[in-house]
């Protein structure tokens, strides 16, 4: 196979999947499965090659595709990964595997159409992370909405409609300023080409106006406080395999975001401005982590712990600025805030599936009405211990490598950065044990819960390689990082050279 092709291939082939499933009708949902999860393991084979054969030594785009496409406004079909792309695609085709199996027996209404809206969302994620040109990154950008958008309005709790319609406005609300800057930077400098945009001359005002067309746009899907109260409101309503993909995948394109457009297009302005991202980002870990102790929901305690999580992400991305000028260890805040990224994919994942598992039995997700699981079903419990544990950073899994990586880098830029990210490991802690404490200890109080069963084999072969690529990634993370070094060490070097 030619890389001409590669990434291409991991695109359509859902897409051309689902339209197949849409096609075999409501009758044949097995049918439906059977060929959805078919075609998500062969995008996984896929991508493959991608980290297979990827030159570590290179900034460069790879396994890079070029046509022509609307020539009067030079929007070219521009797809190209680097280290700090595949990674994600990856993480993608991965996770919408797991996602598909968990939803085998749940989802028993519209199968096809179910199965053929994940497909449709995982081509458009895919897009995103491959996209070159910066109006074909909006176009999947902005149409990965509507998979979505139908995920939970229609497969959804009984507040759905309220809940996709908060996610699309807040969603789409931000992206029309991302819109705006890109038509401002084509008619400064003639090109969609996002390599080619980093390098338009621009003045401060023009970047700083740029920088917030961007940073709502990326802010509102990461969420960062204090745009981040679609997020709690969409998990809760959203089936579970929709919170999975949420979660583990779709936040992530904020940071992605950041990394893409924000820095190199707008140096200066991301540097002056600085101070407000890491701002929002402290508040985020911080407060929002106090607001994840008090939830009585276990989706909405996860999904607040998603938003604490994340600003790590965006704390280790702007906090690079100010190590350029104290001469910190750049290339840690940036790697660390990838590694949070992909940590938080599986982790996230894997709490929303657990709680997943706890709902399909009892049809509640209020942390009063368990109590006691360990003692009906000890190999769930197991898991879900490790996986809290995980999500309070200990070390040895993936949630601990991250977020270090970015309280050590934030120690060099200002030791309070360090000490109000470093708290949450105490927040981490507090919410995710004392879930686990209500849920999974102590002796049964109910009936229903004396009744509950263990978990079935697909069950534990989901949650199980889950938890495998927790602990490599907590115990040997070099591979990763090894990945993405020559592409942040280039990302570096266009942030540090001023444009005014």
């Amino acid at each position: 196979m030619s890389s001409l092709s590669l990434l291409s291939l991991l695109i359509w082939l859902p897409i051309l999947a689902a339209f197949g499933i849409l096609a075999l009708g409501p009758q044949r949902a097995g049918m439906a499965r059977l060929f959805a999860l078919a075609s998500s393991i062969i995008s996984l084979v896929l991508s493959i090659p991608l980290w297979m054969n990827f030159d570590k030594t290179t900034s460069a785009m790879q396994f890079v595709e070029k046509i022509n496409w609307i020539p009067t406004l030079n929007i070219n079909y521009h797809l190209g990964v680097d280290g700090i792309a595949m990674p994600l695609i990856v993480l993608t085709t991965f996770i919408t595997v797991l996602t598909i199996l968990s939803a085998w027996k749940v989802i028993q209404k519209n199968v096809h159409q179910f199965m053929a809206a994940f497909l449709m969302l995982e081509s458009m994620m895919i897009g995103v992370f491959c996209a070159q040109d910066a109006m074909l990154f909006y176009i999947f950008f902005e149409a990965m909405l509507i998979p979505m958008f139908l995920i939970i309005g229609i497969w959804g709790g009984p507040n759905r409609v309220y809940a996709t319609i908060k996610f699309f406005i807040y969603t789409f609300f931000g992206s029309v300023f991302m819109l705006i800057a890109l038509i401002y930077l084509y008619m400064k400098g003639g090109t969609f080409n996002i390599a080619e945009m980093a390098a338009i001359p621009l003045s401060l005002t023009e970047q700083i106006w740029l920088f917030f067309a961007f940073f709502l746009a990326f802010a509102v899907k990461i969420p960062m406080f204090p745009v981040h109260t679609w997020l709690p409101d969409a998990h809760v309503e959203a089936p579970t395999g929709g919170s999975v993909i949420l979660a583990a995948i779709m936040l992530k394109i904020g940071g992605y975001g950041f990394l893409r457009f924000s820095l190199p297009i707008t140096p200066d302005a991301s540097s002056e401005l600085g101070w407000l991202v890491i701002t929002l980002s402290l508040i985020a870990i911080v407060y929002i982590g106090l607001i994840a102790m008090v939830q009585k929901d276990m989706k909405k305690l996860i999904a607040y712990s998603s938003i604490s999580h994340m600003g790590f992400v965006t704390l280790g991305i702007f906090i690079a600025f100010m190590l350029i000028a104290k001469g910190g260890d750049t290339h840690m805040a940036l790697e660390g805030a990838m590694a949070q990224m992909v940590s938080h994919g599986f982790i996230s994942a894997a709490l929303f599936l657990c709680v997943g598992v706890l709902y399909d039995r009892m049809h509640t997700r209020m942390i009063r009405d368990y109590g006691g699981v360990i003692n009906t079903m000890p190999l769930f419990g197991a898991f879900f211990v490790f996986f809290a544990m995980s999500n309070a950073g200990l070390p040895g899994t993936s949630g601990f490598v991250g977020e270090f990586m970015v309280i050590l880098s934030a120690f060099q830029a200002d030791f309070w950065f360090a000490f109000l990210a470093a708290m949450t490991l105490i927040f981490g802690a507090a919410y995710s044990l004392w879930m686990v404490k209500r849920v999974v200890f102590g002796e049964v109080k109910s009936e229903a819960v004396s009744q509950l069963t263990d978990i079935t084999k697909r069950e534990t072969f989901i949650l199980a390689v889950l938890a495998i690529a927790v602990l490599a990634l907590g115990l040997y993370p070099e591979p990763l990082i090894d990945v993405m070094r020559v592409s942040v060490s280039h990302l570096i070097e266009l942030i540090s050279i001023s444009k005014v």
